[in-house]
């Protein structure tokens, strides 16, 4: 294990459950490394006695960057390393924040944002930012009459005419996907409720599943295509707070915009899932029981 601040972190947390939480944890986890084995040779083998395996958790500051591994398993001689996204019960892919200064196509496609967008969702922002400040930080969301109308309506469009911009260029498409979906290439291990542990593959670049030697992976991993171009964004439908993004090659993506408080704050969070992706996406679900 590669000691960090979030292992001692993730160590803490697991300690934070009862006995029985933890031993739910570890048999949905040991399901998961155990088909992970079957999928990767190299975790299991390797070239000499010093080939060692390590194990760390990622902070934070990879996931802003764009690596959505929470996960990673590195063997140095071999030059090879596998992450997992682990999640508890959802599938989302991406909490993100506009703000009246966040630059969102900087941050997620290296391309700035317009002038135009800024002062489009500016009286917005002030609106919240005052009401929250006047009120000591007491405003509630629910007071606010005509939320909808009023707040997330203004931004989301703003927000889809200065996406729809900058998806035009060269390479924006396949960009937001990868800064969305993941940078590097991982396996999504899910726990859900009940007594299943589902596992996507997330093989963009085509590092997953690779042989060792002559051993091969008892299942192949397909390499997933980026989308070249974004079709279609509109709301979707019966949604003042949703809009779908369709992209070639069968990727789309919602974004809801929401609260992520019930105090009013000056900035508002996206709920991000992939709606919809290629048909070739490794997903396979475990029965823990």
């Amino acid at each position: 294990m590669i000691p960090s601040p979030a292992i001692t972190y993730a160590k803490e947390c697991f300690d934070s459950f009862d006995e029985d939480r933890q031993g739910l944890f570890s048999l949905t986890a040991s399901f998961a490394v155990n088909f992970l084995i079957d999928l990767e040779p190299r975790l299991s083998n390797r070239l000499d006695k010093v080939d060692n395996l390590e194990v760390g958790i990622l902070g934070d500051r990879e996931g802003i960057q764009g690596d959505v591994r929470d996960v990673i398993m590195i063997r140095s001689l071999q030059d090879w390393e596998i992450g997992i996204s682990a999640k508890n019960n959802h599938r989302a892919v991406k909490h993100s924040r506009l703000s009246k200064q966040g630059d969102f196509g900087k941050k997620w496609m290296g391309i700035p944002c317009s002038e135009n967008y800024f002062k489009r969702i500016a009286p917005v922002f002030d609106f919240l930012t005052n009401l929250r400040d006047e009120s000591s930080n007491k405003a509630l969301w629910s007071s606010i009459e005509n939320l909808h109308s009023q707040v997330y309506m203004p931004v989301l469009d703003a927000f889809r005419d200065e996406l729809n911009r900058l998806v035009q260029q060269e390479g924006a498409a396949a960009k937001l996907i990868e800064y969305l979906v993941g940078t590097k290439d991982y396996y999504k291990v899910i726990r859900l409720e009940g007594e299943a542990v589902e596992i996507q593959a997330y093989n963009l670049h085509g590092s997953l599943s690779k042989p060792f030697k002559h051993i091969k992976p008892k299942l192949a991993i397909p390499k997933i295509k980026l989308p070249n171009h974004v079709l279609d964004i509109q709301y979707k439908q019966d949604s003042q707070t949703t809009l779908l993004l369709q992209f070639d090659n069968n990727w789309v993506l919602s974004f809801r915009l929401h609260n992520a408080s019930s105090r009013v704050e000056g900035s508002l969070k996206f709920d991000i899932n992939l709606e919809n992706s290629p048909s070739v996406m490794f997903t396979n679900q475990l029965t823990v029981w």
